[in-house]
């Protein structure tokens, strides 16, 4: 066993709120009563029983990249911002245990550095570990699942401060839960992660045409390791990404090259055909024809996180749905037709990603091959319209809208697509009867 510690020093803090907290979309607000830092878990674990003692709900909060308000709270706010780096790596199990407010970005590095890697990732790196966890965060894979299927143990601080460490064999009903626990368990301190020994990803990324890429979406599903598309609207063109192992050698992006896909077009153009279009809607549908046909085929190699994740900078509002993965192309044919024939104007890209059945109660993927379809809009567009547009075609195929994504489900929906959702619930009712980490998006969700 090989240990690293990076976690950083000095003790937690605590202080009323002086500001309002807003998520990283800017349509979520709270103004919670006090806000903490602890900086170790028998700290947290002090914070949440003071909390209670107060008579005050407890959320902990992680990079806010969450679009529901999932992590809102008028009471005690925890910020794990002291919370960071590994404790551990064990190269016999090989598994790595970090601390849970450790953003993915640091992980994926720290992990390089020593020649290991996660197995599939989301496509971006910005949110702490346990925020991407709880939430359900998920890449595309064929065979390999959602970041949160990837945890072999996890930390938690429960509703009577006691800290709980979570596995397979040890309080194994909790771990079969809480690796997606939406913040409704406890607090997670800690989370130990399956990783494998670095290796490259040849990356092809291809145009395709919509009708094309539907009707071979089976095959290409089966023949790649990481399959995924966006499909742009008012267009019949989609870019497709395929990701598999390589035997190398490495060949990434040329710097140049690179920086024009991923920050020039990606990133700075679609910022401003974004804010053009927001201003004057009916261009959008020229824009969508020009941005589907600038992102050209292109072909690399290189380590996991520098293929599977890529800079976000244009801000959105998000709603994805996983369906089943059967139901998945017809469900995208009716959202092309929706669009087609309604009045609607969508300058963001349909993004299109596929997950493995897993055995985690909530999550998107339990139980079922799963399909996810994710529709944004630019940040301070309109999105009741399109969104409840696209609700209603993903309900109608039983979908399960993504935690930390835009949605209006309740309970009682859950309760009809998940088939573990009472055990969850009952967990819930043992783990924290008061609801001391409640809010109002969980009295919604899960009920009261």
């Amino acid at each position: 066993m090989s240990g690293t510690t990076t976690r950083s020093a000095g003790s937690g803090s605590a202080g009323t709120a002086n500001s309002p907290w807003r998520n990283w979309a800017g349509n979520v607000t709270s103004r919670p009563v006090r806000e903490v830092s602890p900086a170790s878990a028998e700290e947290l674990a002090e914070a949440v029983r003071r909390a209670a003692a107060d008579g005050l709900r407890v959320k902990t909060v992680g990079t806010g990249h969450s679009f529901t308000s999932i992590a809102a709270t008028d009471g005690v706010l925890i910020r794990p911002g002291l919370l960071t780096g590994i404790r551990r790596i064990d190269r016999g199990a090989m598994t790595v245990t970090v601390e849970s407010g450790t953003p993915l970005k640091r992980l994926n590095v720290a992990l390089a550095r020593e020649g290991l890697s996660l197995t599939n990732m989301g496509d971006i790196m910005e949110q702490t570990v346990a925020g991407a966890t709880s939430t359900g965060t998920h890449g595309t894979g064929r065979d390999s699942a959602s970041i949160a299927a990837q945890i072999r143990e996890l930390e938690l601080v429960t509703a009577s401060g006691e800290l709980l460490t979570c596995s397979a064999k040890e309080n194994p009903e909790v771990f079969a839960a809480a690796r997606i626990g939406l913040g409704a368990l406890g607090v997670v301190t800690a989370i130990t992660f399956a990783v494998e020994p670095v290796f490259l990803l040849t990356a092809r990324e291809e145009p395709m045409t919509f009708d094309r890429v539907t009707s071979e979406f089976d095959a290409l599903h089966a023949e790649n390791e990481h399959f995924e598309f966006y499909w742009f609207p008012h267009t019949d063109n989609c870019n497709t990404k395929r990701n598999n192992r390589s035997a190398g050698p490495a060949a990434p992006p040329g710097r140049v090259s690179g920086w024009v896909e991923d920050e020039l077009l990606s990133n700075g153009l679609f910022q401003v055909a974004c804010s053009l279009g927001r201003a004057v809607p009916p261009v959008i549908p020229s824009i969508a024809r020009v941005s589907s046909r600038a992102l050209s085929a292109r072909t690399y190699t290189d380590i996991p996180y520098k293929v599977f994740t890529s800079p976000r900078r244009v801000r959105f509002l998000e709603m994805e749905y996983a369906l089943p993965r059967e139901t998945a192309v017809g469900a995208l044919r009716e959202l092309k037709a929706m669009v087609e024939r309604s009045p609607l104007k969508v300058s963001f890209p349909v993004e299109v990603r596929t997950a493995p059945a897993d055995d985690i109660a909530l999550s998107t993927a339990s139980g079922r091959d799963t399909v996810y379809i994710a529709v944004h809009l630019y940040r301070g567009t309109p999105h009741h319209a399109y969104f409840t547009a696209v609700e209603r075609i993903m309900t109608a195929h039983a979908g399960r809208p993504h935690w930390g994504k835009v949605h209006t489900r309740d309970a009682a929906y859950f309760s009809g697509v998940y088939p573990r959702f009472a055990e969850f619930t009952a967990l819930r009712d043992r783990l924290d009867p008061d609801r001391l980490f409640a809010n109002d998006y969980l009295r919604r969700v899960l009920g009261d």
